[in-house]
This record gives C-alpha cells, structure tokens and sequence, in this order.
C-alpha cells in the first residue's frame, strides 16, 4: 500500500485512491482576461466531468468574476475557499491576495508569495497541480500583461498533460500567451471558442494520464 508523502511544510498527503482523477483545467489570465473567460465558458457544456479554475493574475484587487460569469454558464461558479472540495462540472475563481494549490482534492490557499511585482499565481498553481493532482491536466493561458504561467508549462508537459495558449489576435492584451507560445511549451493556439472544443475533445477521450495530441500546436 502506498505510504502518504509528507510536504516540505508538514502537511500529510493522503495515498492516491483514484477518486480524484477527472480533468482540471487551469485557465490563466489577466488585462483582458475576462472577455477571453466569458467566450470560453459560453461554448462549454455543463455536464462535460471537468474541473475549470479561472486563475486571474490579481494581486490586490478583489475579483468579482464569482459574480458575474455566472451569466454566461450553467455550470455552479465559486470563490475558492480553503480546503473547498474540487468537483467536476464546477468553475472555481481564485481570490485575490493568495497564492493558490491543491492537497487532498481540496483547494489550499496561501498568502500570495509575491507582494510586488507581477505576481506568478498561474505559475504556482499550474507547479501544484503537476505534484498534487491524478486527473488530467489542461493548462490554457488567455489574455494578460508579463508571462505568468509559462514558466510552468514544461511540467505540465511532462505530467503528460496539455497546453494551449489563446491567439494573440483574438486576445485584448497578448502579452501573456505570446510569452507562453515563447516557452516552447504550447499545444494549441486558439480562439477562445475553439479552446472551448479542445476542452471538449479532451473531456470525451478515452485515454486517461498522457494526452495525445493528433495535430500541430499551430495547424488550427
């Protein structure tokens, strides 16, 4: 029987039991994040068996994303609280002023580690979904000012998960998916709608851990 893992900050993680094991889908954005939010969701089925966290690259700003992407999707919409229970069919928002992670299926917020600057909460939370999360793993990079985020998408890769990054003529502010498509590290590049399909393909697949991917990053 696997024996539990013990975290750098003691915290007891509990032997996988195969519960825990249907797609999450990160999406990170920023400056014109919202726009980009509101096209994918209104393209995503309600019954698909995902996950969706909306990472928002804020810092101090109180997000009111809980509150108005309900419009735009049937699926229940959250602010993520500590140690909330992750469930498919569900869009979970993170708060502002936290960095965010996953233990035990549940959220785990922390005090954001990067109080100046442009914060990294996509990184962060993309690094903690690769050593914490037994599901698939779809990391989509929206619209946005700086990269975060793309330092992470090399682990993504290698979890066997999948990247895609919006396209930048379709984003109100590219600066985000040009610097994820940089990293070398990107699946797709695709209209926000057209993530939305991906989304769906994946949902449906039959295979489970490693993602195969049948076209290009750039083929769409």
């Amino acid at each position: 029987m696997p024996r539990p893992k013990i975290t750098h900050d003691g915290l007891v993680v509990k032997a996988k039991s195969g519960v825990k094991d249907f797609p999450v889908v990160c999406v990170g954005g920023s400056a014109g994040g919202l726009d980009a939010y509101i096209r994918l969701l209104q393209h995503l089925p309600t019954d698909m068996g995902v996950a969706i966290v909306i990472v928002n690259h804020l810092r101090t700003v109180a997000t009111m994303l809980h509150e108005i992407l309900p419009r735009y999707t049937g699926m229940p919409v959250e602010l993520i609280t500590e140690k909330l229970i992750i469930e498919p069919n569900h869009v979970y928002i993170i708060p502002e002023q936290h960095d965010l992670h996953v233990l035990n299926g549940e959220f785990r917020l922390k005090p954001i580690s990067k109080p100046r600057g442009w914060p990294d909460v996509i990184t962060v939370f993309l690094r903690s979904l690769t050593e914490y999360w037994d599901g698939k793993l779809i990391a989509v990079i929206v619209s946005g000012y700086d990269g975060d985020g793309a330092a992470a998408l090399c682990g993504i890769k290698e979890a066997g998960g999948l990247t895609i990054a919006q396209k930048p003529d379709t984003a109100g502010q590219p600066d985000m998916p040009e610097s994820a498509i940089a990293s070398g590290y990107i699946d797709f590049v695709l209209s926000p709608e057209d993530i939305a399909q991906e989304i769906v393909r994946i949902a449906h697949a039959d295979s489970r851990g490693t993602l195969n991917r049948t076209e290009r990053p750039h083929d769409r």
